[in-house]
């Protein structure tokens, strides 16, 4: 992709942002960009990149589009903005970030998505692919900027990519060699309105691949599993809960790989390291993405052995006076944070609340009563948890203003034996830029106790 001269506009000064101004300059583009943050929001963007040449268009949308050869815009930036349908109606090519580096890049894709499980399951994989020793990236919606590697790498590097809805509705070619969708329930559906629209988007993931690709489901999700119909690839399917005539699948609590009329008996269910029925779904899709590469099976019963999960999922932080402090930051949607609930005996005193996406909570609440002494609610959404816990006959509730305070309720209301359980069931946007910065904060003042 020659990108030499070319007038190329940057939608979103975003974290892929900043890395993929500093690749088109590289490659010689005239860059232009465009947020609706004005400079003093940005002053510290800004300071990184005063060495490049850039025209910017700050705090309001771009309107003068003429000559731009290229868009790229970044995940949140929803594609239905008029000024986006304004640049497509004039035939210039919108695309992110993952598009452009796909483009850029000769590597082995493995694209992973779904709504809950992306994070941990893309690091298992890269984990499983290092001891491989394969040239592993782990890249994508996990944090690390897929553009950040294509000089790095060659067609013997593996590119391990979790993808959101976000960055899969603005690709045009992009072709993992292996996809995975690990489940579907709703979420964000304050930015794609419907379900359908949601999974749409989700099914982009696997669209451009043929019969020498595979697609790895969810065979218990019915959503993710009906997706075969759609898919040209070879589909693998994985499951917790039946045993297949083929695929990867949990038989008399070992988990079994049959492929290719070949019957393998990885390991028991117990030997994995990271709990709970959602990470063994996570272990299933990650042994079904190392089969079909044809990765040493060794090598993938040792990682599973040892792997110790990801920072803001289900993350132990400290015990004090037997009071154990757990950080699900990453529990961004009511289905994440009832994975959360199920992994504990424990009673919990629950930390949640956060941007409202539109989701519905009342299966969130309804697990209150069998699960929660208390719950501390903060954020946009505290009323309309509220009002659905108390729906479900659930009454303890309180609601706060700041994280330092909700810290503070929680290890008060709780008793020896208790787990304070952050795992919002929403998204952080309303009061911090990411579950990361979330969770370090409950982090830091769980430390401050």
């Amino acid at each position: 992709m020659d990108l030499n001269s070319k007038n190329v506009l940057l939608v979103g000064l975003a974290r892929t942002g900043i890395s993929t101004i500093k690749k088109l300059y590289e490659k010689g583009a005239k860059v232009t960009v465009n947020d609706i943050k004005n400079e003093e929001k940005l002053k510290d963007i800004l300071d990184d990149l005063k060495e490049y040449d850039i025209k910017y268009v700050l705090g309001k949308h771009i309107e003068d589009i003429n000559n731009i050869d290229l868009t790229i815009v970044s995940p949140g930036v929803p594609l239905d903005l008029d000024f986006i349908k304004k640049i497509k109606s004039a035939n210039i090519e919108v695309i992110g970030e993952v598009e452009l580096s796909y483009r850029l890049s000769k590597s082995f894709f493995i694209g992973i998505t779904g709504t809950n499980g992306k994070t941990t399951t893309t690091t298992l994989v890269g984990e499983i692919f290092k001891s491989a020793n394969k040239d592993t990236y782990i890249v994508g919606n996990i944090g690390n900027p897929v553009i950040d590697t294509v000089d790095n790498t060659d067609e013997d590097s593996v590119l391990v990519t979790e993808l959101s809805s976000f960055q899969l509705e603005s690709i045009k070619e992009f072709r993992p060699r292996i996809s995975a969708i690990l489940n579907i329930t709703p979420d964000h559906l304050n930015r794609h309105k419907t379900m359908q629209n949601y999974i749409d988007a989700k099914c982009r993931i696997f669209e451009n691949q043929n019969e020498n690709d595979f697609t790895v489901l969810n065979y218990d999700c019915e959503t993710t599993r009906d997706l075969a119909k759609k898919c040209k690839s070879k589909i693998v399917y994985f499951s917790r809960k039946e045993i297949l005539n083929e695929g990867v699948y949990v038989k008399d609590d070992i988990i079994t790989i049959n492929l290719n009329d070949k019957e393998i008996k990885l390991m028991s269910i117990n030997e994995i390291s990271i709990p709970g029925s959602h990470n063994l779904e996570n272990a299933l899709a990650a042994v079904s993405i190392a089969a079909v590469y044809g990765l040493d099976m060794d090598v993938v019963k040792q990682v599973l052995k040892t792997f110790g999960g990801v920072e803001h999922r289900l993350e132990f932080v400290r015990q004090i006076n037997d009071v154990k402090f757990v950080n699900d930051s990453k529990g961004t949607n009511p289905d994440a944070s009832i994975k959360a609930l199920s992994s504990y005996e424990n009673p919990i005193v629950l930390i949640a609340g956060g941007l409202d996406k539109k989701s519905d909570f009342t299966e969130f609440t309804k697990l209150f009563n069998e699960k929660v002494k208390h719950v501390i609610l903060l954020g946009e959404t505290s009323d309309i948890i509220k009002e659905s816990a108390i729906k479900q006959g659930f009454n303890n509730c309180h609601k706060v203003e700041n994280m330092e305070e909700a810290v503070q309720k929680a290890y008060k209301l709780a008793s020896p034996n208790d787990v304070v359980l952050l795992s919002p069931a929403c998204a952080s946007w309303d009061m911090y830029e990411s579950y990361e910065v979330r969770g370090n904060h409950f982090k830091n003042e769980v430390f401050n106790l």
